[in-house]
């Protein structure tokens, strides 16, 4: 890859729209679920597989599945896409209060 093409790239994803949100993760074999919040809806399922497969998962029971189950019987769900403009102010609190009502709706455990 060119330098310029590589530049081009890393302007490109820097600019692009940040969709921050709730997301779910399911186990088929147990029924469990995690719900957790994320600056960034795109990136987080790559990044909780990684730490997932690595061992590495600071969540114990998430961990825990994944390792007697396989990464197989596991899924990923996008369960809200939070508006920019309610996260102009105080994202982190907006993101926790909806992680909140999603955990109180669904029962499962906080990522």
């Amino acid at each position: 890859m060119k330098s310029s093409d590589r530049r081009a790239a890393l302007a490109t994803y820097k600019e692009r729209k940040v969709q921050a949100g709730i997301y779910a993760v399911h186990c088929a074999a147990t029924g469990q679920q995690w719900i957790g919040k994320a600056p960034d809806l795109a990136t987080i399922r790559n990044r909780l597989w990684f730490t997932l497969r690595q061992g590495n998962n600071p969540h114990r029971s998430l961990q825990e599945a994944w390792a007697l189950h396989g990464a197989d019987v596991f899924s990923f769900e996008v369960v809200e896409q939070v508006e920019e403009e309610a996260l102009q102010f105080g994202r982190d609190r907006a993101l926790k209060g909806r992680l909140d009502h999603w955990i109180a709706i669904r029962g499962g455990a906080p990522i």
